[in-house]
């Protein structure tokens, strides 16, 4: 019943691209794509465009590996102040500030505990951002899919009205009105696709270059707080 209802609803909601081709830009690429255009295609794309719009907001190096907070961590560690850096880093959610808590918080146990540390909390955020940006992708490969499912809901409603014909000829705007449901959600499944797995690959890049940027100023943290620990030893021996 319920496959013989969604066919029905099929059928009908390509009445309006059935009746003729639309003359306006909207009619083509919106009206005339059917049901799986108004109701699928078209609320994913407003969702990836949502989802892109904040991760570029979000996934910035100003929000990730502030400036500010780079050079705040090598003032202090220029000056031992290991205790300070912990506590400007502790609440920090940025991926600098987190990896440089953790860093510093294993110094006691050694330089290359201290690195573990940093790889190990970078790693983290890292796993956690790419986690979120993975929508992205998700959408990015199926919205094709579903493009593709409406070009065979509308082949199959054309090749059947060309059968019910029964060698004549089918009414062309009813069979211009199938095809136009078949070729726009394939437009739309691509215009959905490219843009989302492309900031996917561009945010992908930046979470790594923010990985690689913290461990790297991290480590410099950890050799200049190691630096001034054994000059005072050096000093007080």
């Amino acid at each position: 019943m319920a496959i013989s209802w969604l066919w029905g609803y099929t059928t009908g909601a390509g009445a309006v691209a059935q009746s003729g081709p639309s003359s306006t830009v909207l009619g083509k690429f919106l009206v005339d794509g059917g049901w799986i255009t108004w109701f699928v295609l078209v609320p994913l794309s407003v969702v990836s465009i949502a989802l892109i719009i904040h991760y570029l907001i979000v996934l910035r190096r100003s929000t990730q590996v502030p400036a500010g907070l780079a050079k705040a961590l090598v003032l202090a560690a220029r000056r031992g102040q290991a205790r300070d850096i912990v506590e400007i880093t502790r609440e920090d959610e940025t991926m600098l500030g987190q990896a440089a808590c953790a860093g510093v918080g294993q110094l006691s146990a050694g330089r290359e505990s201290a690195r573990a540390a940093i790889d190990e909390a970078v790693e983290e955020q890292a796993t956690r951002l790419f986690r979120r940006i993975e929508y992205l992708n998700v959408i990015g490969n199926i919205s094709p899919m579903i493009g593709l499912f409406g070009t065979v809901v509308g082949m199959i409603n054309a090749f059947g009205r060309i059968y019910s014909a029964g060698g004549g000829m089918p009414d062309a705007a009813k069979l211009a009105g199938d095809i136009s449901v078949a070729l726009i959600t394939t437009f739309w499944g691509l215009l959905i696709a490219i843009p989302a797995l492309s900031i996917f690959s561009l945010l992908r890049n930046r979470i790594d270059a923010f990985a690689a940027e913290s461990v790297k100023l991290c480590d410099s943290l950890v050799s200049l707080l190691c630096e001034q620990q054994a000059g005072a030893t050096k000093a007080a021996g």
